[in-house]
């Protein structure tokens, strides 16, 4: 009996995709972490979005809290990759807590020009989305009322500052190249005065997936994204391919989720991966391809991606807080 012939399908790989230095450097720390004390090391937030790397770092001994006061008194902690406000840091050094930094060196770099700008007395416009770590992480490196959120060109056009000639604009790493560059534009043209970063703050890991899924969208029938829903960056590539003329574009944290009825009628299908998901979810997406098409595999590279960051010295628990 013959097999039944297989249908069709091309799919373009975007290039750069998935892990970033940030994202490597974070699961480097934790894991040291509990290589030099044992499990369980307690990680303030989701390490990066991704569940299944979460998953992964539960399994050797990682707990996940919110905040600080569900951690016991010895705990050793590590801070996320989006960043924390000051108060947290403060608070485990008050309680004597063994922590380590695992803050992108990129967001860091935000988080010293807010400080700067708020040291100067200048009032910090910050382009982010509400309610994001990474956002809530940078407006808590100031005194309350020295940074202002500002989501949209709308907001941009309403919000009110104390002093037109004393400001600067900062923004979240994660965020979508065209969408950021509207917003700063329109504060440019309502305040001139207005003082900007002294290098890009969106990240260079975002602006080059950004870029390769637009390369790619014009091309294909339909894009998916691999990635979490709450992981910024992922839903920001799912705009862009819509935007650059992709007339489909999905988010999916793993291949269990492609839905077999969304693929009828493709004929050339666009595949990228946010920043904090891992390589093994896109090859899991083109094997549950492969078992139902004839695929053709191309890849389209915009960048070669060579940037890594140091882990800082992980602290060791000592023999006094371990007994």
């Amino acid at each position: 009996m013959t097999e039944p012939v297989k249908p069709p399908l091309q799919v373009v790989l975007a290039s750069p995709r998935g892990f970033c230095a940030g994202v490597d450097r974070a699961i480097l720390i934790v894991k040291e972490a509990l290589r030099k004390n044992g499990p369980p090391v307690y990680v303030r937030h989701e390490i990066v979005h991704n569940r299944h790397v979460v998953e992964e770092l539960k399994a050797l001994g990682a707990v996940f809290v919110e905040e600080l006061d569900e951690c016991p008194d010895d705990a050793v902690v590590v801070f996320s990759a989006h960043g924390v406000p000051k108060a947290v840091p403060a608070e485990a050094k008050r309680r004597r807590l063994i922590h380590a930094d695992a803050t992108c060196p990129l967001v860091s770099k935000v988080h010293r020009e807010v400080e700067r700008h708020a040291k100067a007395g200048r009032t910090v416009l910050l382009i982010g989305h509400a309610g994001h770590p990474e956002v809530i992480g940078t407006m808590g490196q100031v005194d309350p009322g020295a940074v202002r959120l500002v989501e949209t060109v709308a907001d941009a056009a309403g919000v009110e500052v104390p002093d037109e000639s004393r400001l600067a604009y900062a923004t979240q790493t994660t965020l979508s190249v065209s969408d950021t560059a509207a917003v700063v534009a329109a504060l440019k043209a309502r305040f001139p005065l207005i003082a900007g970063p002294r290098g890009e703050d969106i990240c260079y890991a975002t602006t080059n997936r950004q870029e390769a899924v637009a390369k790619i969208a014009p091309s294909v029938d339909m894009v998916l994204v691999v990635g979490a829903p709450n992981s910024s960056n992922s839903r920001r590539l799912v705009e862009v391919a819509l935007r650059h003329g992709c007339a489909h574009a999905k988010l999916i944290q793993h291949a269990g989720e492609i839905d077999p009825a969304d693929l009828e009628g493709i004929g050339a299908l666009g595949l990228s991966a946010g920043a904090s998901a891992p390589e093994f979810l896109v090859k899991d997406v083109i094997a549950f391809l492969e078992a139902r098409f004839a695929v053709e595999l191309r890849e389209v590279t915009l960048a070669e991606e060579s940037v890594t960051f140091r882990a800082p010295p992980i602290p060791r628990r000592t023999l006094a807080a371990a007994s």
